[in-house]
């Protein structure tokens, strides 16, 4: 995420502020019926984490109801402390080897179509994690013939030799979110840059001819509409096929607080403006993440020719 320097990290600038009222576009009815407790249990046989329940998606009961879950592998404790993350921190437990293939039974299980796949930041490991992330696509093609993949990465301390290897895995799909504009950025991505994650998506797209690649970003942190539009503009620069807009939501007490709660109407222009400048997919909406409804949008950006041809080179 993007953050001003100046903001606190875990808290947001000054004393801590009172929990603001949700305003209507953001209060939704949550449905725990047959579906989600189906979700829950092939989940919880496979001893396997989502990023749905350990970052409090609002989207969490819509999804499960449906089928659907982003698995979160290499644990749930993260080497970093973003403000705007609820995941915890600290020092994480060894990677479970046998973690790709419970995801594999698990997506199997639930009959997925398009598998999504992120994890939480490994700095203590000498690939960061990147392996991993290449086993579980390797295990998901061999049990899952015709599965579309798609990968969220963390920045990998921005080394080329461990994007290239989740490359070389060949996912449909390998996104990494900015999460905020530039000035934000500092104050609440611990341990991240605005200018590396620019620079992790395109490598990705010198690396990976034929992959689609995605970024994210939250808003109502306190960007200025020029600041959006700006990056948007370096997330084209960088060649970025699909993009999401969401409202930021203070997971915890201990988060940045929401500065703003941004109405329908203004993620409706961001969408226009996204797609004026340039983006095959565009989700903007309150309740957009990064892989809400990741399936239906690499479908159709991929309808829209987004395959790139190989480069001279071969692919990486």
């Amino acid at each position: 995420m993007t953050g001003s320097a100046a903001v606190h990290p875990r808290s947001g600038s000054g004393p801590e502020k009172p929990r603001r009222h949700l305003p209507a576009w953001l209060k939704r009815p949550r449905s725990m019926g047959e579906g989600f407790a189906r979700t829950a249990s092939l989940l919880g046989d496979g001893r396997l984490q989502t990023v749905c329940s350990e970052s409090r998606c609002p989207n969490q009961h819509e999804c499960w109801e449906s089928g659907t879950a982003t698995f979160l592998v290499l644990g749930t404790v993260c080497t970093r402390h973003c403000g705007f993350c609820s995941v915890s921190h600290g020092r994480p437990a060894e990677p479970d080897p046998d973690e790709p293939s419970r995801l594999a039974r698990a997506a199997e299980g639930m009959g997925l179509k398009h598998v999504v796949i992120t994890s939480v930041t490994r700095d203590d490991l000498p690939d960061r994690g990147a392996g991993h992330f290449a086993a579980c696509i390797g295990r998901l093609r061999a049990r899952l013939p015709g599965v579309t993949v798609e990968v969220l990465t963390p920045d990998f301390g921005g080394s080329e030799k461990s994007i290239r290897a989740v490359i070389g895995a060949d996912p449909d799909v390998f996104a990494h979110n900015l999460e905020t504009v530039e000035r934000i950025t500092p104050g609440i991505r611990s341990g991240a840059s605005y200018r590396r994650s620019l620079a992790v998506l395109s490598a990705v797209r010198a690396m990976g001819a034929g992959i689609l690649t995605k970024s994210g970003l939250m808003l109502g942190l306190g960007e200025s509409d020029s600041e959006v539009e700006e990056t948007l503009r370096d997330l084209k620069r960088t060649a970025v096929d699909m993009v999401t807009l969401g409202q930021y939501l203070r997971p915890a007490a201990g988060n940045m607080s929401v500065a703003r709660y941004v109405p329908p109407e203004e993620f409706d222009r961001w969408r226009d403006k996204a797609m004026e400048i340039g983006f095959r997919h565009v989700a903007a909406a309150p309740f957009v993440r990064s892989s809400y409804r990741a399936m239906e949008s690499m479908k159709e950006s991929a309808g829209q020719a987004c395959r790139l041809p190989a480069p001279a080179s071969g692919r990486s």
